[in-house]
């Protein structure tokens, strides 16, 4: 998918720097910036490196932004775009661009009085190598030198050049050298080397915004100059690595579209918009140099691979598209790390331990096993997995850290004091704005759909087996093990009266599975009897005695989502329609009720003020997967519902436009949602996306499961 940017998007330098772009190379590294070319933020950069030994999170800006000059006889223009805390100063650039386009890498135009100059970078992919190319048509009648000076930082991402720092330049090795990092460079234009020069206040306009003000700083070496001749067409290039150079910027224009080609290619969906998702989700996974397997980064810039955002990404960004081989690479290194039924929420960096903290990752994996094995039919993957799963339901029976465990009633509870172990974790200092100690929805919602997957594991590996998938295998086979036991029975009944319920109250695998199944029933009518809310016609948050039970928030509606329903049909429905009215937009799920006191309709300003709105009513993209799952589910994937989906997901065709183009963001302000905010390109969001996508090119209905 082509994305074009006019000379109507550069009216001013703020236009041009409300969109950015992203390369990653799948070690943790990136280039990005602004469409103006321009550093919005202190994380923006030509090449932010990571080298594999170190991957994914050890990244370093190595070249922050690019300096370019159009000299024409006595006169010089800036090219490049930059804004200083002395705004007189600003290289105004985007004065004569007269367009930007991304596909799969940015593509620049500038005119200047006769000369038109074609900028493009790319990224190579497994590698810390960023190729730029230029073609300047001199059609001015004059002698024309392109001046390109990379400003350089060698400095962990975040941070800027301390006064002082030194910095090594060798023409003929074709090396840098600073702060212990080395970048090689090839061009084949003409290189000038000089002494270094410390460019100060850099403006950062997005992290001014938002409690960052830090001014920036970069450091300047040396020159790269092309010069052509009156009607000369001349084509240039440069190129940097953290390994010396062996390739041309051509070649890696030429690497970067076959990785991303193959990507929409393999994922196998016809929608334009969801090619272009399954391009965007390959941005995410990446490397792990401490597990030796891939992982998957939550978010860029700022996060790092998390295991609760890679068990959510990993099902759309993975498996959605095809990637089976990574996903069981991921798969596998988190069997590795189980500890006490536990996945890892932060996996280990050097000598350091995994963190555990999470109730939700652990189940989350079971659920991506069954998501895995319904695409595959990969029967000795379930088996390589099965222990780790009993472990963890064994353990979430008897009770973990972090106060996770079973109650009488069947169902999970978690959290204690300062634990933050569901999605909105967020705490400051003494503060847990959003704590849900107690029984969570969704985690319980999670709970019951592992007994039923677990009960179907234990007939399918009992039996042998088939080695291929069918659509639904799994489903159908727990529709049979579910029925059993008195408890089963009974709500086999129940079932049985509704339109879509069981017929046979008793399979023939009633002592199959008969543990799993029976514990199923009774966390089923469990959570009928404690989370449904009559009154407002939809579930409660979490069972924990306090106010936050009856706040309306986005986590029920994975409650309808999932495939083993725990709700009647008609309050499936009812929590579709109320989470429709009271949260929904068409970038995202609201994260709690406008209409409840503690809604907070704007994420902005200092972190306590962001982490303060954080889940208190900010858009999040990602339980926008969520709702369209369970409205195609309510509604029996008719025609009708795929229809109204389509047109509803033509909000997020346009929010490609928009923040990091090509990508989906973290989130949006809850009140008024408009412009992406936190992390601008996001695992999660894009993967729930492409599960949607997924499902409307399956055209099939959910088996219903009473």
């Amino acid at each position: 998918m082509e994305f074009i940017y006019g000379k109507q998007d550069f009216c001013s330098l703020e236009r041009g720097e409300e969109n950015c772009w992203l390369m990653a190379n799948g070690l943790g590294g990136f280039s990005s910036l602004t469409m103006a070319g321009s550093c919005s933020r202190n994380d923006h950069a030509v090449l932010m490196s990571c080298a594999a030994q170190e991957a994914p999170n050890h990244r370093w800006n190595m070249i922050h932004r690019l300096e370019e000059v159009l000299v024409t006889e006595e006169k010089e223009f800036h090219i490049s775009s930059q804004d200083f805390w002395e705004h007189e100063r600003q290289e105004c650039g985007w004065k004569c661009q007269t367009s930007f386009v991304y596909e799969d890498y940015p593509r620049w135009s500038y005119v200047v009085e006769g000369v038109e100059i074609c900028k493009t970078m790319a990224l190579m992919p497994g590698e810390n190598t960023v190729g730029i190319s230029y073609e300047i048509r001199n059609r001015s009648g004059k002698r024309a030198v392109l001046k390109v000076l990379p400003h350089l930082q060698f400095v962990p991402k975040g941070a800027s050049p301390g006064e002082g720092q030194v910095f090594e330049i060798s023409l003929t090795e074709g090396v840098i050298r600073s702060n212990g990092r080395s970048l090689y460079f090839s061009a084949d234009g003409t290189l000038e080397e000089f002494p270094v020069q410390y460019q100060e206040g850099l403006y950062y306009r997005y992290d001014v915004n938002n409690g960052r003000p830090e001014p920036g700083r970069t450091a300047v070496n040396h020159s790269v100059s092309f010069e052509a001749e009156p009607g000369q067409v001349v084509r240039g290039e440069l190129v940097y690595g953290t390994e010396p150079v062996k390739i041309t910027a051509g070649r890696i224009h030429e690497m970067l579209t076959k990785h991303r080609t193959q990507l929409r290619e393999q994922s196998g969906l016809k929608d334009e918009t969801a090619r272009e998702l399954a391009a965007a989700a390959g941005q995410f996974v990446s490397y792990r140099a401490s597990t030796e397997e891939q992982t998957i980064l939550a978010g860029f810039p700022f996060f790092e691979d998390w295991g609760r955002d890679t068990m959510i990404a990993l099902t759309g960004c993975c498996l959605s598209t095809r990637q089976y081989h990574t996903a069981e690479s991921i798969l596998r290194t988190f069997m590795r790390y189980c500890r006490k039924g536990l996945m890892p929420n932060l996996f280990p960096e050097g000598e350091q331990e995994p963190r555990y903290n999470t109730v939700d990752a652990a189940l989350l994996f079971i659920l991506a096993v069954y998501e895995y094995y319904q695409r595959t039919g990969n029967l000795a993957f379930v088996r390589e997995a099965y222990p780790v799963m009993e472990e963890i339901v064994d353990w979430y029976e008897k009770g973990t850290d972090f106060n996770i465990a079973m109650e009488e009633d069947g169902l999970i509870r978690a959290g204690a004091g300062f634990d933050q172990v569901t999605w909105m974790d967020v705490r400051v200092g003494d503060i847990l704005p959003t704590p849900r100690h107690g029984k969570p929805v969704e985690i319980n919602a999670y709970w019951y759909n592992v007994l039923c997957i677990m009960s179907c594991f234990e007939k399918l590996l009992r039996d042998g087996g088939e080695e291929t998938a069918g659509e639904n295998c799994v489903r159908e086979m727990c529709r049979d093990a579910l029925s059993i036991g008195e408890e089963m029975r009974k709500a086999v009944r129940e079932a049985a009266s509704e339109e879509d319920g069981l017929k046979d109250a008793c399979g023939e695998y009633k002592q199959i599975g008969q543990k799993y199944a029976s514990l199923a029933a009774r966390v089923k009518e469990s959570f009928r009897k404690q989370f449904w809310n009559e009154e407002a016609h939809c579930l409660k948050d979490v069972i924990s005695g306090t106010r936050a039970d009856g706040q309306i928030r986005c986590n029920q509606i994975w409650a309808v989502s999932l495939p083993f329903p725990l709700l009647d049909k008609e309050q499936e429905k009812q929590v579709v329609d109320t989470v429709f009215r009271r949260l929904y937009t068409s970038l995202g799920l609201r994260t709690l009720d406008p209409e409840d006191p503690e809604f907070k309709p704007v994420y902005t300003g200092e972190l306590l003020q962001r982490d303060l709105a954080y889940h208190q009513g900010t858009v999040w993209v990602f339980p926008l997967g969520g709702f369209y799952l369970a409205y195609l589910k309510v509604h029996g994937y008719s025609e009708e519902a795929r229809d109204y989906v389509r047109r509803q997901l033509l909000g997020t065709r346009a929010a490609l436009r928009e923040g990091c183009i090509g990508q989906l963001p973290e989130i949006y302000d809850g009140q008024f949602p408009v412009f992406s905010k936190g992390c601008f390109a996001q695992a999660w969001s894009v993967g729930e996306l492409l599960r949607v996508y997924e499902a409307l090119e399956r055209h099939k209905a959910e088996i219903k499961v009473g």
